[in-house]
């Protein structure tokens, strides 16, 4: 694992952000409904954001230590994994980029999983303080994406569960801002990420990684 390995892993977050209002956004505009009529929406949107990126931590860590496992069990992994992460890397450019549309069919995969988690997050609503929202963002962390399998790729080749884990925070901080601004209304700061030059931008520089990648996997064969 490297700065910029960590540094991109934020970008897909913030460029996915907008996608993240499509998968989970209804639950952020819901917030005044699940809340006391009294309360801010800050604190409540904060706790579950945080919930949320704690199962995309989980996730990395998990992910990470089957890499330490199946680089110790089976020679070469390490390469396969990378060269994974890479090809998974170039897939979202395109999905963020909107250039092809392939990362949707990897997110039916989880559909099963969720049908079954799903319903636990009922049983914390309606919030009756902050601590509430927690856990229901931990739970719908969970939601099948491709932004976040793809993601996970990079954790699966990062060798370790630290790393792993390192990979999927700083991809969840990375959707925090839009979340936010969702939640708390700030209408300007959704137009900028919206802004189409901006995701194009990002979903390049995405793609330029993801070559530079497979070329450097190409000097290890």
């Amino acid at each position: 694992m490297n700065e910029l390995s960590l540094t991109s892993a934020f970008l897909i977050g913030l460029a996915g952000g907008v996608h993240c209002l499509g998968m989970c956004g209804g639950i952020v505009g819901a917030f005044k409904m699940m809340t006391p009529t009294s309360a801010s929406t800050t604190w409540y949107s904060l706790a579950y954001n945080i919930g949320r990126i704690s199962s995309y931590t989980l996730a990395g860590v998990i992910a990470g230590a089957m890499s330490s496992l199946s680089v110790a069990v089976i020679p070469g992994s390490k390469l396969i994994l990378f060269v994974l992460s890479a090809f998974m890397l170039l897939a979202m450019a395109c999905y963020l980029g909107q250039w092809w549309n392939g990362l949707v069919a990897v997110e039916k995969m989880g559909s099963k999983i969720w049908r079954m988690v799903q319903p636990w997050s009922k049983r914390f609503l309606p919030f009756k303080t902050p601590l509430h929202a927690l856990p229901y963002g931990f739970i719908w962390g969970w939601l099948p994406c491709g932004l976040v399998y793809s993601t996970l790729t990079w954790s699966l080749a990062s060798g370790n569960a630290l790393s792993g884990g390192m990979i999927m925070l700083f991809f969840g901080l990375g959707t925090l801002p839009t979340m936010l601004a969702a939640a708390i209304g700030v209408e300007w700061l959704m137009k900028g990420f919206r802004h189409p030059l901006l995701k194009q931008i990002i979903a390049i520089s995405l793609a330029a990684f993801a070559l530079f990648q497979l070329y450097q996997a190409s000097l290890q064969i």
